[in-house]
């Protein structure tokens, strides 16, 4: 982003696809990147290579930072995970308002594909209650919420730790198949 490499600099192939990693000096991009045109430095640095894949999947921190902003301006969907939590419900005005002001001034092409409940325990009220409250949600932000939820398993937070992917750590988790089956549906969605 800052323009020092080129994405082909930095692109790493692995067993799951290729990536552009990325690394903690990021967190002071706010206060870095101050200049006119700071919400395409992203959509500026993959174009280059956005033509080679079928999907560019850009995984953002948990804020509403200029690293944000810049892949909502470079996308065409996207996905709002959401904790099965109420802080969760509450962020959802403020990322909303978001993704409205960069479709009208940044990337009027975006599309909300829907909000995907995660670490879902079937079981648990408090899960039940937060699901039943984004069907709400999803009505006013106009999009809808996916009939799959990522369970809540051990599998997951144990491959993070060994810092491996979740496929390579648990293929046979409920986690894996709760992930193929949201993105058959995201695929339906993408090319409705």
């Amino acid at each position: 982003m800052k323009k020092e490499l080129r994405a082909d600099d930095i692109l790493q192939s692995t067993a799951s696809g290729d990536i552009l990693p990325a690394n903690i000096l990021l967190s002071g991009a706010d206060i870095e990147f101050t200049a006119t045109g700071r919400e395409y430095l992203l959509k500026e640095a993959i174009s280059d290579i956005k033509q080679r894949y079928e999907y560019v999947v850009i995984d953002c921190p948990p804020s509403l930072s200029i690293l944000t902003i810049n892949a909502l301006a470079a996308s065409d969907f996207v996905v709002i995970p959401s904790l099965a939590v109420i802080f969760s419900l509450q962020d959802m005005s403020q990322l909303n308002d978001t993704i409205r002001s960069v479709k009208k001034y940044c990337n009027p092409n975006l599309k909300i594909a829907g909000i995907l409940l995660t670490k879902f325990t079937n079981r648990n009220t408090i899960s039940q209650i937060i699901k039943n409250s984004l069907d709400t949600i999803t009505m006013q932000m106009n999009t809808k919420l996916f009939n799959t939820t990522i369970r809540n398993t051990v599998a997951l937070q144990e491959a993070q730790l060994q810092q491996t992917s979740l496929i390579e750590y648990a293929k046979n988790s409920n986690a894996i198949e709760d992930y193929i089956n949201f993105v058959s549906e995201l695929e339906e969605i993408i090319n409705e």
